[in-house]
């Protein structure tokens, strides 16, 4: 089979390597869907700057694959050839506390593998992945769908279920990438009657208002400030930062109302804050969030089908297995939404 590495200085390294055979436990997923990431870029495509959790292992990547199974192992008990699946990208050691409570990623264990990084990813023909990494992708879903959800679309909805989005309430999003487009159409889907976005390309906030995903965006420039005011008043109640930029997470502060909520998501930054001005005084509550647990994103592939909300939307670009690296540098320039490799 074929599969995509990623050497770092910006290039992609197509291989021929050996087809997986599933272990006990393990299933082997034929992939139809495989979406970058930012976080693929940031720590991987560009340059080799993981340590830990985010080191990167020389192995195929991408960390956000959608697939059918097409064999198993022994003692697989809950798929069987044929089912499609949504792959968690973390396979965590399945015993310490932080994964029981479905929270892989956040295991500590040096058993702990995330696709892509320090194991075989979605960038290729074949994965093979754990049984428990596994969840079914509804009938209603396409595998891009899937992908999206993988890790994007669960981090967004992770992120505003932590800030326990209300009905009625406003909802800001800092940077309209294909996470901050997530937030902005769930957060619609559960009941934000406005939601405001900003981001420095004209690109993506002409994209972000096309999608539906926010109903306002503005530039992220010295302006940034008044023009939040004009549309936001004495602020959101609920902020979600999603561009991993300082400034962009202050201003997502900023204009979170007084006892309101903001949480983190976007990672890669260095914040300076007053913290009195800005977080005591005003009694904020800030969460940073870290992808999704397990149960969080089954929970998230069963709404999506109540809402009739397809997060496939958010990809503006398809690219064959063999185009991977094409695909990698229209991620890379950070004007279009979601790009997908997906299968020929």
């Amino acid at each position: 089979m074929r599969g995509v590495y990623l050497p770092g200085g910006r290039r992609v390294d197509l291989r021929e390597v050996p087809d997986p055979e599933p272990g006990p436990g393990q299933v082997v997923v034929g992939v139809r869907a495989s979406t970058i990431c930012g976080s693929d870029l940031r720590a991987i495509y560009r340059e080799h700057l993981g340590e830990g959790p985010e080191a990167y292992r020389d192995v195929i990547g991408g960390h956000e694959p959608c697939g059918q199974v097409v064999a198993v192992g022994p003692d697989v008990a809950r798929v069987r050839p044929g089912d499609r699946v949504v792959v968690h990208h973390i396979s965590g050691c399945g015993q310490c506390d932080e994964c029981r409570r479905g929270y892989q990623i956040s295991c500590t264990s040096p058993r702990r593998a995330a696709y892509g990084w320090q194991r075989d990813g979605g960038h290729a023909d074949l994965l093979l992945a754990e049984e428990r990494d596994l969840l079914v992708l509804p009938d209603a879903l396409t595998f891009l769908d899937g992908a999206c959800v993988a890790c994007g679309f669960a981090t967004a909805y992770e992120a505003l279920c932590r800030v326990a989005l209300a009905g009625g309430e406003q909802v800001l999003v800092t940077g309209l990438g294909p996470v901050g487009l997530a937030v902005g159409m769930l957060a619609s889907a559960m009941g934000s009657p406005w939601v405001v976005g900003t981001d420095p390309s004209p690109e993506r906030r002409a994209l972000a208002r096309d999608l539906g995903a926010v109903d306002a965006a503005v530039e992220s420039d010295d302006g940034v400030d008044g023009d939040l005011d004009d549309l936001l008043g004495d602020g959101a109640e609920v902020t979600v930062d999603c561009s991993g930029v300082g400034a962009a997470q202050l201003t997502a502060l900023r204009h979170t109302r007084r006892h309101g909520r903001c949480a983190l998501v976007g990672e890669g930054a260095t914040l300076t804050v007053d913290v009195s001005e800005v977080l005591i005084h005003r009694q904020l509550t800030v969460h940073g969030s870290w992808v999704a647990p397990t149960w969080r994103m089954a929970e998230l592939l069963e709404r999506l089908v109540r809402w009739d909300l397809h997060p496939e939307r958010v990809v503006t670009d398809r690219f064959a297995l063999a185009d991977a690296a094409r695909a990698y540098e229209v991620a890379d320039a950070g004007a279009r939404g979601k790009v997908a490799i997906t299968a020929e």
